[in-house]
């Protein structure tokens, strides 16, 4: 069944290739924004990319994402989406959240300080968890 308009194949191909440009991410400092993720998977896979001005196409970003927490989270228990933000902001976006609270890493009706909180916790563990040197992660 197509998801976003994408059969799982492709899916399958751009988890792979968002979860390689986010690991390569989290080994430097600061944040990656929605559209370098964005540039990167149309690099590395070939295919057209985003269309951020469309909800639809957002939510698939945010689907995307989500797969790649899935695959990474049982081993590092952390959110490696933590890296991704709105350009120019430090907000990583509300899908963030909702996918926190759904694996109970974040409350329900949290706070915005709290959830502020939570979020750069996330940020700064990812970066320590891939930060050894030639670490390689397989999943």
């Amino acid at each position: 069944m197509d998801k976003y308009g994408r059969d799982e194949a492709t899916w399958d191909e751009l988890t792979e290739a968002g979860l390689g440009f986010l690991i390569e991410c989290a080994r430097r400092p600061g944040p990656v924004s929605y559209t370098e993720l964005n540039h990167a998977l149309v690099d590395r896979t070939g295919f057209s990319g985003f269309d951020f001005s469309r909800p639809d196409e957002r939510g698939a970003v945010g689907y995307l994402l989500g797969r790649i927490v899935e695959r990474t989270y049982p081993q590092t228990g952390l959110m490696l989406s933590a890296l991704v933000t709105h350009q120019g902001g430090t907000d990583p976006g509300s899908g963030f959240y909702k996918l926190a609270t759904e694996i109970k890493l974040l409350r329900p009706g949290a706070s915005e300080a709290e959830r502020d909180a939570f979020w750069i916790a996330q940020f700064k563990r990812v970066q320590q968890y891939y930060a050894g040197a030639g670490r390689s992660e397989s999943y």
